[in-house]
């Protein structure tokens, strides 16, 4: 820890304090450039974290848009294959009271008559009357029990066998929490898991009914109940019902498939009342019949695209303006004395004017974005559609403008529905393809592997047979890496885990997550620090020296005096 504390200026004319601040105000020039120069690396640092997050989030964003990714109850993103898109054709019933369909981009377009004959049920059972014959504080009064007897029972589903004990001082409550809440195992080793018992219980209290059904339907459910001798008293208190005819206890019931025709396929049997034909998902709900229509949602279709243009037009409007951005070279980063002198309002425009410019002419940025045109314009290998250029389907880039770096793309809206209405699937396939994986130059090569591991064959190879779409967000990928690795990856991590879950793994394994600025930030300040350490040694030898010259001229008054006192006397 530095002193500061010096008493001066008690025999000096001079304003010590004054005259070693004006000479160190000289010194710390140096130490305000390196200063000057880390904060403006700090700053691209911020502005190169910033675009790159409007990478991630515009891939983020549109692949969700597109339906290309979905996120599960528990937070988890999922991909989709582009043949499971829901937006591209329309499914409308004749009938929504017997069934309802929506579809995908795998079904055929046409109309399809479905009769419904049977619907899917699990095994049901329910109290055939009031189940109480005392009072329902607990088993033994509700069920004529004593208090003491143990009640055991199990209850086999398809996920297997679970056993419940209770006594007669439990309530009907705790037994239908206990069921509700069973867990069984299943598989073996490794692959060993638990998973629900697969049944569900329900007591009301308000008609006195207990009701019993298994969480899966079709003929795979079932439902057995089993008790000792001692507890069917229990078991048959509840007076469950199946079919209209009481259950027996330790007997084994099954549910029944859902049976349907199909367009001529008679005689289909589903486990459950939803389920997809030919790309159709269907969810029946009675017995009879209706007929289906699938086709074409061309403007559904168009504006899934006009919205993706939109956003990649921003993407590059933002960029073009980072790369074309003059640089204030009069306004440089305020010193700590600088701040000082001025209000909050001040320092934030300066600081706005300072940070101009920061990524003009940028080389990774500006590779990204050039590749990103480029590649859009390449000619798809392996395509079965129509289309194999971004043009024959009414896409291209804006017409020059001065000042500008273009990039942007533009929609021909009669060419783009023309070519949706003539092949969607084409369409499709020429936005979304994923390239062939483990063939030609792609042998051995998986959809999990980074590019950066790939050869430069393989790279060119893996581009060519991807769609539009899909080798876009490669190559912003590739660039998101480049900056990573430039400037590291801010405070969000998880954002590009989402974009592609390895996409850290060379920034962890190769750059010990130590981004090139992060590098010569901290040289500068080591530097700052030994320069801190110079001017505090300068600052007490300048203090040293005033305070020599003032005892020299406390000795020469002292002098002086006394001279002057000789001459008097």
């Amino acid at each position: 820890m530095y002193n500061n504390l010096r008493i001066t200026g008690l025999a000096s004319p001079f304003d010590t304090e004054e005259m070693v601040g004006k000479l160190m105000e000289t010194e710390k020039v140096k130490l305000n450039r390196v200063e000057q120069d880390k904060e403006l690396l700090v700053w691209k640092r911020e502005a190169y974290n910033d675009l790159n997050k409007d990478f991630a989030n515009f891939i983020l964003n549109t692949r969700k848009e597109f339906g290309l990714t979905t996120t599960t109850s528990t937070g988890v993103m999922v991909s989709n294959s582009y043949e499971k898109l829901t937006w591209v054709k329309s499914a409308t019933s004749s009938n929504e009271s017997v069934g309802t369909v929506s579809t995908t981009a795998k079904a055929m377009s046409g109309s399809y008559n479905v009769e419904v004959e049977q619907l899917a049920e699990g095994v049901k059972m329910a109290s055939s009357s009031n189940i109480t014959v005392g009072d329902k504080t607990n088993l033994a009064s509700q069920f004529g029990l004593n208090e003491e007897d143990l009640i055991k029972f199990s209850i086999e589903t398809k996920n297997g066998i679970k056993e419940f004990e209770f006594t007669g001082s439990q309530s009907i409550n705790d037994v239908v929490k206990a069921i509700n809440n069973a867990k069984v195992q299943v598989g073996e080793g490794d692959n060993k898991k638990e998973v629900s018992l697969g049944v569900r219980a329900v007591y009301d209290a308000n008609i006195d009914r207990f009701f019993l059904q298994t969480e899966d339907t079709g003929k795979e459910a079932e439902l057995s109940i089993k008790a000792d001798e001692g507890s069917k008293k229990f078991i048959k208190g509840l007076k469950l019902n199946h079919d209209g005819n009481a259950y027996v206890i330790g007997e084994k019931y099954n549910g029944q498939n859902a049976i349907i025709n199909f367009d001529g396929a008679e005689g289909i049997e589903i486990g459950s009342n939803q389920f997809t034909i030919n790309g159709m998902d269907f969810n029946i709900k009675s017995v009879g019949s209706f007929t289906t229509t699938v086709d074409t949602d061309i403007d559904a279709f168009y504006e899934k695209i006009e919205k993706f243009v939109e956003e990649y037009n921003k993407l590059v409007e933002k960029s073009n303006l980072l790369l074309t951005q003059k640089k204030n070279r009069s306004y440089q980063p305020l010193t700590a004395d600088q701040k000082k002198e001025m209000d909050k309002k001040d320092i934030e425009l300066w600081e706005e004017k300072a940070k101009s410019g920061l990524l003009r002419n940028d080389e990774l940025v500006s590779r990204t974005m050039r590749n990103s045109r480029t590649w859009m314009y390449e000619k798809i290998e392996g395509v079965e559609g129509s289309f194999k250029h971004l043009t024959e389907i009414g896409i291209s880039t804006e017409k020059f403008s001065q000042g500008s770096l273009g990039g942007k793309l533009s929609i021909d809206e009669i060419k783009l529905k023309e070519a949706i209405r003539k092949d969607a699937d084409g369409v499709l396939e020429l936005l979304f393809k994923s390239p062939d994986y483990g063939k030609g130059e792609l042998e051995g090569v998986t959809s999990y592997k980074s590019d950066r591991e790939l050869s430069s064959e393989q790279l060119q190879a893996k581009r060519k047979q991807s769609g539009i779409v899909t080798r876009l967000y490669d190559n912003l990928i590739l660039g998101m890496q480049d900056i990573i690795n430039k400037s590291g990856i801010g405070d969000d991590s998880n954002l590009y885990r989402n974009v592609k879950s390895n996409m850290l793994i060379d920034f962890v394994t190769k750059h010990s997550s130590i981004s090139m600025i992060d590098k010569d930030v901290m040289k500068l300040e080591s530097k700052i620090d030994d320069l801190n350490v110079y001017l505090f040694e300068k600052e007490n030898h300048y203090y040293s020296k005033f305070a020599a010259m003032e005892k020299a001229l406390s000795r020469m008054n002292q002098q002086s005096m006394w001279l002057m006192q000789q001459f008097s006397n």
